[in-house]
């Protein structure tokens, strides 16, 4: 478990005993909190049982409790997160716990456009969802919780923002539905706003790592990163024998972290997700830990055709995890084929009661 967590409690126990006396945190409930982790709300108790090898065990007790928090717990504060390319809000809960929402922007039918470049998409907000699952599904355990949730944008955004910025964007469209857009580098104007329906919108709301004062995080680059260029390839798509070079250099040289990032690539092939140009690790652990799989968000624009260059470091370099290899041989047999069991966990997301959150031809390209 992850050793500065200990230090997290310290805080937080710390800053409730200021907030109970404190007049400004009425939204906030009074701490309580104790050494005994069954006094912690859940989004604490899945901070203190990260590991070295994944975010949260398998058959983790905590799961359901945390992702119930996230699509009803109510919201105190929303603003929006600084940096990204396109939407983001901090959502705050009486009990301290923080989830990132990534709104709705495209309809569970629509395909990516394919004149669009890869860095041109929208981030979807059921691909958030359903990278969740997939990477439940597929073992790893490297993606933080993540539910859907119908928010509203009146009561659980517009009225509680202390962030200036983002309420000036905020607008009643000619249909009457509640808009806002922010501000970002991507899709942030009234020609990309997200609106409610008229005032409730799909979200997904997905926990927040520890902070990065406790919990510091490295961002490595992907060493098959495209080019994100429109005229350029990148050098992995110009040399056959690029894995050689990869191989010799660290942290690729010993240890997981070759295969750990082939367990990305074939979360990433699945999902058609083009988009990973980092990752990152926790520090604590060193080299020698799992990948974070963060992001998603571009994940499953297309399922009319496979995206066959994600795989070139698995082409390339031929290595592969045998708990990978077993479990995508376990899931394409007929009775464990991957689109059923990923309908099925998808069935438990609250947002499956306003549709599901993958489409069948989307479910049908997974096997």
């Amino acid at each position: 478990v992850l050793g500065f967590l200990s230090v997290t409690l310290f805080f937080l126990l710390s800053f409730g005993r200021e907030a109970e006396v404190s007049a400004s945190q009425e939204a906030y409930e009074d701490v309580q909190w104790t050494s005994d982790s069954n006094s912690h709300p859940p989004w604490l108790r899945f901070h203190l049982n990260i590991s070295r090898w994944q975010l949260y065990l398998h058959r983790d007790p905590n799961m359901e409790p945390l992702t119930q928090q996230l699509a009803t717990h109510r919201i105190v504060s929303a603003v929006q997160k600084s940096g990204g390319t396109q939407l983001k809000l901090v959502m705050s809960f009486p009990n301290y716990g923080q989830a990132m929402l990534k709104p709705m922007k495209q309809e569970r039918d629509e395909e990516t456009n394919y004149n669009l470049y890869y860095f041109s998409d929208f981030e979807r907000h059921n691909a958030e969802i359903a990278a969740f699952h997939l990477d439940r599904i597929l073992g790893y355990r490297r993606v933080p919780p993540v539910a859907g949730r119908l928010v509203d944008v009146v009561k659980e955004i517009k009225d509680i923002t202390t962030d200036r910025k983002l309420a000036r964007t905020f607008f009643t469209s000619p249909v009457g539905n509640v808009c806002f857009y922010g501000q970002c580098s991507y899709y942030c104007s009234t020609e990309h706003a997200v609106c409610g329906r008229p005032r409730h919108l799909e979200a997904s709301l997905a926990v927040m790592l520890p902070d990065l004062s406790l919990a510091s995080r490295r961002t490595w680059r992907s060493p098959w990163r495209r080019s994100y260029s429109r005229s350029k390839l990148a050098k992995w798509e110009t040399e056959p024998d690029y894995c050689s070079t990869v191989k010799k250099t660290p942290p690729y040289d010993k240890g997981t972290r070759l295969v750990d990032f082939m367990d990305m690539v074939i979360l990433d092939f699945l999902m058609g997700n083009m988009d990973r140009h980092h990752y990152e690790t926790f520090e604590k652990f060193g080299n020698n830990t799992f990948l974070l799989h963060l992001d998603n968000g571009r994940a499953f624009g297309r399922h009319s055709k496979d995206e066959p260059s994600i795989l070139a470091p698995l082409e390339q370099c031929c290595r592969i995890r045998r708990s990978t290899w077993l479990r995508l041989r376990l899931l394409s047999l007929p009775q464990y084929r991957l689109s059923d069991v990923m309908r099925a966990s998808l069935f438990s997301d609250p947002l499956h009661r306003v549709a599901p959150l993958l489409s069948e031809p989307h479910l049908a390209a997974l096997n």
